[in-house]
């Protein structure tokens, strides 16, 4: 029987980690241990935690960092301290439902091609209350993207944007070598970024579209959907300044091609990886050259769209960027 471990990273979580907790401790399969990492907490964690690790059967191993280091690289740490098969990613300020674990179980069992797996998610508020939406919606994760990452299209959807939450992520412990810890290629790259996208180049990530646990937004959340980059109205296409879009085009094919080198350096990509972050990066360094003669654009942008860049690499309401590109 594969052991389970659950990776939890607590700074200053005293507010909501006692539900987190005491949903963890109902799970219908067994935990075999918790590790946490604390990250400098000043308030009641870990006294919370003393208290909880008196009332479960499973160990429960604190770790006290001397100096705070962030939710990224604490999490890196915290899953390095995991004996077990499975590791959970935990966040402080959730709810688990009770059956998470043992469904993630079952998918890896019955998919065993798969190093990691991820699920849908409830949003809540502060209060514990349902928004409405799940994190699936929330990100644009829809039926049509879904298939599309079932036919192998996943790190392409990764490129894109944010899609998996650490706080829904379970990986298995044998991945993590080859996994490595997060390059300094860009902040928004972090620890459940990076585990889907180095894992999503050989397909070995999968997702189950069912809510597993409670995901809960607030306004002292380190890292979360709220500190990723909002969508950019077609209203604000045409009245943001110029260079302002350029930046973000040059930082997109700068991304690009530090990826290619990171992968090339660590001789972990393949033709169909290179080809596709080459593609991207030319793409965006098209678009970042584009003149300030809007007469002049017209002929590269078509080209890109008859070719079906647009809405390869920006997906979804692909034709804003498009429209965008022609007339801002």
């Amino acid at each position: 029987m594969q052991k389970i471990s659950v990776a939890l990273c607590t700074f200053n979580g005293a507010e909501f980690l006692s539900k987190q907790l005491e949903s963890i401790k109902q799970q219908t399969s067994p935990i075999h241990e918790l590790v946490v990492c604390d990250d400098g907490s000043s308030d009641e964690t870990l006294a919370i935690i003393d208290r909880f690790s008196k009332q479960v059967a499973f160990p429960v191993q604190v770790h006290r960092n001397p100096v705070n280091l962030g939710s990224s690289k604490n999490f890196e740490q915290c899953m390095a301290l995991c004996q077990g098969d499975l590791i959970f990613l935990c966040d402080q300020d959730d709810v688990w439902m009770p059956e998470k674990v043992e469904k993630i179980v079952n998918y890896l069992a019955e998919n065993p091609d798969k190093e990691a797996v991820f699920s849908n998610a409830t949003m809540i508020d502060q209060a514990g209350f349902p928004t409405g939406k799940t994190s699936f919606e929330q990100i644009e994760f829809t039926a049509e993207v879904q298939n599309l990452w079932q036919a192998g299209g996943s790190f392409r959807i990764l490129l894109k944007g944010y899609v998996v939450t650490g706080a829904a992520l379970a990986v298995k412990k044998r991945a993590l070598p080859k996994i490595g810890a997060v390059p300094n290629i860009t902040k928004e790259l972090i620890h459940d970024g990076w585990i889907a996208l180095n894992l999503s180049m050989a397909n070995q990530i999968g997702f189950i579209n069912t809510c597993l646990i409670q995901y809960r937004e607030h306004s002292n959340q380190q890292v979360g959907f709220k500190s990723k980059p909002a969508h950019v109205s077609l209203m604000q296409r045409f009245t943001r300044s110029r260079e302002d879009k350029l930046g973000t085009l040059r930082k997109k094919a700068d991304i690009a091609h530090a990826l290619l080198k990171h992968f090339e350096d660590e001789k972990e990509v393949n033709a169909e990886i290179t080809t596709a972050l080459l593609r991207r990066e030319a793409f965006y360094r098209m678009r970042a050259n584009l003149p300030a003669n809007r007469l002049l654009r017209f002929i590269p942008v078509v080209k890109h769209a008859i070719r079906g860049s647009y809405q390869l690499e920006e997906g979804g309401k692909w034709w804003r960027p498009l429209l965008g590109d022609l007339f801002e």
